[in-house]
């Protein structure tokens, strides 16, 4: 039977003589008095007091310790961060350590707790509990992914209507997302290797675990995948609008351009009637205004239905 004991940031959860005890925002009071409890070895104790920059694996008097850092969404927009899980592995044990709230951790508590009132009698051992762990957390990063795949589509939409300037800071918030993701997901691969292996190494859990490690391992492979196809596509939708960008540009100078040559022999009719040369055309006409003025308009009209014709305007 599973029972749960809450009390500040600690959790604990309890199947015959095997137990998962969580500590979010340990005290040091609290982590030695569970390194006391577990026989973890003051080395180990020491790395559970405060998080720890990069992943490491290591082990002690029985015990396997490992650390990994899973992306999360940041405070921005397209900002990711990362948040440190420790993991403390004994034969009847799992301690997980996190210095904030890791919400497919917290989510999985609460799964338990109602697992403890719908279904009492339900069987956990130390190895499947584990396998329940990696695999929450690796499906929040699968979401996370899709998440933010789902806002490429509405950044293609936007790209197609007219909105490539604005699209531009889109696609490189989602690219830096997804780089971001792959990057955390690479630095887990090594790592989680040697830990799951060292699990193996030592037997505790029976032959079934090499099974389980190689599902746990398939799916940190199957997020990393999922964010390199997605980041692929970031970068293909970044080389699409850079090209419509500059067809755009291409078709606003094409447009200056047309209507410079169309101004210019309008100008050089204005620039003639304005010489006031001896012999000057129209200098003495009372009309020579209204004169003037229809040839520079049909000047400039007839230009304009040639680059039309020409279908040089769009």
């Amino acid at each position: 039977m599973l029972h749960g004991i809450l009390y500040n940031m600690l959790s604990r959860y309890k199947y015959h003589d095997r137990v998962w005890v969580d500590l979010e925002r340990p005290t040091e009071d609290e982590v030695r008095g569970i390194a006391r409890e577990f026989s973890i070895s003051e080395r180990l104790a020491l790395e559970l007091v405060s998080p720890t920059p990069s992943p490491l694996v290591a082990s002690d008097a029985g015990v396997t310790f490992l650390v990994l850092h899973f992306p999360t969404h940041g405070t921005g927009d397209g900002e990711i961060r990362d948040q440190e899980v420790d993991f403390v592995i004994g034969d009847k044990f799992i301690i997980t350590v996190r210095y904030e709230v890791v919400a497919p951790i917290h989510h999985l508590r609460k799964v338990l707790e109602t697992q403890q009132i719908i279904s009492p009698q339900d069987n956990m051992t130390t190895d499947v509990l584990l396998e329940i762990i990696f695999a929450h957390l690796y499906t929040a990063i699968r979401d996370h992914i899709n998440t933010s795949a789902g806002r490429l589509t509405h950044i293609e939409h936007d790209m197609f209507n007219g909105f490539e300037r604005h699209t531009v800071w889109l696609i490189s918030n989602a690219s830096r997302e997804f780089l971001h993701i792959e990057a955390s997901l690479a630095n887990q691969e090594e790592p989680l290797s040697r830990f799951l292996k060292a699990l193996s190494s030592k037997g505790s859990f029976g032959a079934s675990f090499a099974e389980r490690a190689e599902r746990i391992l398939a799916e940190r492979t199957q997020a990393a995948r999922l964010v390199t196809t997605y980041r692929a596509v970031a970068t293909e939708l970044r080389e699409t609008n850079a090209s419509l960008l500059e067809a755009r540009q291409n078709e606003i100078m094409k447009t200056l351009t047309v209507i410079t040559v169309i101004v210019m022999p309008v100008e050089l009719v204005s620039f003639i009637f304005s010489m006031h040369a001896l012999g000057a055309p129209l200098e003495q006409d009372p009309n020579a205004f209204w004169i003037i003025l229809t040839i520079m308009l049909g000047t400039g009209g007839l230009m304009t239905l040639l680059f039309a014709r020409r279908r040089w305007l769009s």
